[in-house]
Parts: structure tokens; C-alpha cells; sequence
């Protein structure tokens, strides 16, 4: 399938990427795919029941003792959070409503935002959508590390820094690589998540404030879940972008481990993600692919060919329109 990689400096790569060309010949082979591309509204019920979820667990924490607070927010707050930050992933591909209702999407994304207790609705769409247009674009994609990220993070310790911190990179590296101005949206999703924290706060009380904000924090770092970061396009085997994850916790993310796929078709909700995959299998069967985000990250920090490097690069051509 390929030699594993160096982890002295990004592969750049000179070819377009190969999505858009897998995507053609699948829907001229296969154009049923097609029928595929429409919203999923089941993502509003189950929105809206995780948001619920989270506030009866604010009730449920707010007099624990601080020891169970944390425990909470790890073994439960975490896969809830990270979960819906995967659901704003599809409210960002206009899954919710429709592309017809884009700004009823905006509103239900910041919505969703509420429990994860830091806005991050608004921009992440903006990004990205970015990152689907110009896959691995230097100065565009903010999914690719930074240099610093590559040249320091390289031993194992730092390594398993590194997947800890995964959230504040997340959070600023896009400041770094490709600042946009600031929305009015942007300035709507953060002025109600802090009046929300506040209201979580006078209600419930720090304990369960503390609470919404771990869950955050640490289901986005060393986090079975958070595999899906590193194994989606951290090239493993030299020559391979994109990888998929075919295990149980698709059953948790909106199918998000389906990633050729959603590459392939970003206009199928994730929900839909398993069918494209069946009715095209011989594009994807043979691709190489991972059942377990936790061996990822395992393999992530212990494997010396392996760093925040491990991506591909590519030179913008001048020509990208930028959301």
C-alpha cells in the first residue's frame, strides 16, 4: 500500500487532489449516488435531544464533588460534546435544511454551539469549507499544522502533548495561517454562547459551568474520539491523503470516520455516507483504512516516521476563492 513517511518536513505534493476526479467517475458509473445529496432531518431531533441531555447533566453535576465533576465530563460530557461538534461538521454542509435555507442553518449551528460552552459554529463553517475546496493548500487549509506545530511536537512526550492540546491549536492556528475578518455572524454566535455560559452559571452554578467546559476540553484532546483528527488525513503510508474509519464509534460522530467518502461527496449527509460506500465499493474497499481511532493515536505518538508533519502540501495557484 505504500512506505511509511519521513517526518522531517510536509510532502508537498504538485497534483490536485483526488477527490474531485474520484467523485466524477463514481457518479458517471454510479449517478443513483445522486439521489444521496439531500438534507437529513433527523439531525434536528437528535440536535436537540443531545442539547437537552446536557442540561439535565448540568442538574445532575452542579452539587458533585469536584472529583466526579471531572469524571462526569470525561467518561460522559466529552463524548457529547465532541459528538455535537461533529453535528455542527453536518449543520456546516447544510444538512439540517437544506442549502435552499442556508441562514436557518447559521441559527440552528449556534444552537447547537450552547453546550460545547465556546463559540465555534459560525467560524468553523467559514474554514471549513475552505479545507473541502483546497484540501492541503498552504496558507488556506488551517487543518494543516504549522511549522512550529511539525518541528516541535516530534518526540513521543511532545507528541502526547500534543493530542492533549489538540483543542487550542484547533482554536488558534487558523489566527496563525489564514485570519479572516470577522462576521457579524461570528459576532452573534459569540455574544449568545457567553450570555448562555453566564445562564448556565446563575442557574446551575460553577461545578456544572466547569463541567460543559471540560467536557469540551477534554473530549476534544486524548480522546478515543478525537483519533478521527489525526486519522483522516495524517499520511500513515506515503501516497494516501484521505483515510476512512469503518468502527463503532461512526455510530457516535454522524458517520465522520466515512472520509474518502464524505471527501468524495461532501453534498451526502453523513447518515447516507455507509450507502455511497456500498454502492461504489470497489473505489473504496481497497483504499487503506483504520478500525480503531484509539490504535491512531497509539501509533500517532509511539511511531518515530510520525508528526504533526505527516501531511500533504500543496501550493495555492492564485485563483481560490476563499469563503
Amino acid at each position: 500500500m505504500g512506505s511509511r513517511v519521513s517526518r522531517e518536513d510536509f510532502e508537498w505534493v504538485y497534483t490536485d487532489q483526488p477527490h474531485a476526479d474520484r467523485r466524477q467517475e463514481i457518479l458517471a458509473k454510479y449517478p443513483e449516488i445522486k439521489s444521496l445529496m439531500k438534507p437529513d432531518s433527523n439531525l434536528i431531533w437528535i440536535i436537540i435531544m443531545m442539547v437537552l441531555t446536557q442540561l439535565v447533566a448540568f442538574y445532575l453535576v452542579k452539587d458533585l464533588d469536584w472529583k466526579w465533576v471531572i469524571f462526569w465530563a470525561y467518561v460522559f460530557g466529552s463524548c457529547i460534546n465532541h459528538s455535537m461538534t461533529l453535528a455542527i461538521h453536518e449543520i456546516s454542509h447544510n444538512f439540517a435544511f437544506g442549502h435552499h435555507k442556508a441562514l436557518w442553518n447559521r441559527w440552528f449551528g449556534m444552537f447547537a454551539n450552547l453546550p460545547i460552552g465556546v463559540p465555534y459554529s459560525i467560524s468553523f463553517k467559514r474554514y471549513h469549507m475552505d479545507h473541502h475546496r483546497y484540501l492541503g493548500a498552504d496558507g488556506i487549509d488551517v487543518d494543516i499544522p504549522t511549522d512550529f506545530e511539525g518541528w516541535f511536537f516530534c518526540t513521543t512526550f511532545r507528541k502526547f502533548l500534543w493530542v492533549i492540546l489538540q483543542p487550542l491549536f484547533y482554536a488558534f492556528r487558523p489566527l496563525l495561517i489564514n485570519p479572516k475578518p470577522i462576521s457579524h455572524l461570528e459576532i452573534i454566535n459569540t455574544v449568545a454562547q457567553i450570555i448562555f455560559d453566564i445562564i448556565v452559571y446563575y442557574i446551575f452554578g460553577i461545578k456544572s459551568l466547569v463541567y460543559m467546559l471540560a467536557a469540551s476540553l477534554l473530549g476534544l484532546g486524548l480522546h478515543p474520539i478525537s483519533g478521527h483528527f489525526i486519522a483522516e488525513h495524517y499520511m500513515f503510508l506515503k501516497g494516501h491523503e484521505t483515510y476512512s474509519y469503518y468502527g463503532p464509534l461512526n455510530l457516535l460522530t454522524f458517520n465522520v470516520g466515512y472520509h474518502n467518502e464524505h471527501h468524495d461527496f461532501p453534498n451526502v449527509p453523513g447518515k447516507n455516507l455507509p450507502l455511497v460506500r456500498k454502492i461504489a465499493a470497489e473505489y473504496y474497499d481497497n483504499l487503506p483504512q483504520y478500525n480503531s481511532w484509539v490504535r491512531v493515536l497509539y501509533d500517532f505518538v509511539m511511531d518515530d516516521t510520525i508528526s504533526p508533519y505527516s501531511r500533504m502540501k500543496r501550493h495555492p495557484k492564485g485563483k481560490e476563492i476563499l469563503e
